[in-house]
Parts: C-alpha cells; sequence; structure tokens
C-alpha cells in the first residue's frame, strides 16, 4: 500500500463534520455501501479530491461543502461518513 500524503500519518483524519467553517481537506474514505459511495461519487465527493467546508449549520443541520469547484448542500448525516485528511 503506498501512501500520496507524506508517510500516511493519520492523526488529522476527521469527519467532515469536524472540519471548522472555510477549512478544507483531502477526501480519505466514505464510511458506507457501494450505493452511498456512488452517490457522493456522482456529486465528485471521492477520495484523493480536496473538499472544503463553507459552512455547517448548528444542531446537526445541513453542511455547506465546495469540491471541484462546485458548492454543495449535503446532509449532517452523509456528512459524517466522509472521512478527511486535514490540510
Amino acid at each position: 500500500m503506498h501512501h500520496r500524503h507524506g508517510a500516511g500519518d493519520r492523526r488529522g483524519c476527521i469527519n467532515l463534520t469536524g472540519l471548522d467553517d472555510g477549512q478544507s481537506g483531502i477526501i480519505v474514505s466514505v464510511m458506507g455501501g457501494e450505493m452511498l459511495t456512488k452517490r457522493l461519487a456522482d456529486l465528485g465527493i471521492t477520495p484523493g479530491k480536496e473538499l472544503k467546508l463553507i459552512r455547517k449549520t448548528l444542531f446537526s443541520g445541513p453542511v455547506q461543502v465546495e469540491v471541484a469547484g462546485s458548492k454543495l448542500v449535503i446532509g449532517w448525516g452523509l456528512a459524517s461518513k466522509i472521512m478527511v485528511e486535514v490540510k
């Protein structure tokens, strides 16, 4: 197994909801089945891509992100399944 980012240190790996507004990360994985992975891939959310958290709402509301130049709004539950390496 090879690591594209340094020595593969996973200390900075958190789920998307753990990012602060304006913070970016590299998508590491999606915790879910094939249907969920495909749904996110259709939105451009795939491992290796950079993603920026634009804004999250309080009390587990929707999360606004930017990936590959597109702004998207996804639900908190979905966002919590996206693991990112903090930049």
